[in-house]
């Protein structure tokens, strides 16, 4: 039986555009970490309650996002450059098309990989500059941050024993890239504790789902039903 998500209200979640009265959720971590099996259960989870839920990814949540998805983790090789603005371009017009609309509506929008990921990888592992890309990814969003992200933690040799396909441009890089992206997640979280949930990956994926379900409750719009 799927647990009850009481439909609490809750301050609405605000940006450059204004209130927002719905929640946004974004999952992080490296490869393996369970990022899609976490936003497919929470997705279960809020629509039995009754909840208006979207379940998106980055890159590739929008037919414009397939194309640059494709482009950035299976075409040619790019340079660092590059690769930060595919990714930012495919996050404008995510937000744009599908996530603020969303919200504004009133959906529970959850979303495998947010601007927290360029952060990591292409601000820190790609060395082009923590604040940097913060800067380009927020102006990109107009500001939008997730209500909650949740950090699914995970050692990145434990991550690529679980993959089952060929691996992705990124998931072709050396262990120490992937090293230097886990600390730099880890790093992010702890700067900004209100906003991010830390969880070991390594549990079972529904020891992982009930400890983000706890931290999601109160932030919950109302709508949902009993």
């Amino acid at each position: 039986m799927s647990p009850e998500v009481p439909a609490a209200p809750r301050a609405p979640a605000t940006g450059t555009s204004g209130e927002l009265a719905g929640c946004f959720v974004s999952l992080e971590g490296g490869d393996g970490a369970g990022k899609t099996t976490q936003r497919d259960l929470l997705g279960t989870w809020l629509s039995a309650a009754g909840h208006d839920v979207v379940l998106t990814r980055e890159p590739g949540g929008t037919d414009l996002g397939r194309v640059l998805r494709d482009a950035v983790l299976h075409g040619d090789d790019l340079d660092p450059r590059t690769e930060a603005l595919l990714y930012a371009t495919d996050r404008a017009h995510h937000v744009h098309h599908l996530v603020r609309p969303a919200l504004a509506g009133g959906a529970v929008v959850v979303t495998d990989r947010y601007l927290d990921s360029s952060i990591a990888y292409q601000g820190a592992a790609r060395e082009l500059g923590d604040g940097e890309i913060r800067d380009l990814n927020l102006w990109a969003t107009e500001g939008l941050l997730p209500d909650l992200t949740v950090l699914l933690d995970l050692d990145p040799a434990t991550g690529a024993a679980r993959r089952s396909h060929a691996p992705d441009r990124l998931e072709r890089e050396s262990i120490e890239f992937h090293i230097h992206v886990r600390e730099h997640f880890l790093a992010l979280a702890r700067a900004e504790p209100e906003r991010f949930l830390v969880v070991d990956a390594a549990a079972s994926p529904e020891e992982v789902h009930a400890a983000v379900r706890d931290r999601l409750l109160p932030l919950l719009p109302a709508g949902g039903s009993r």
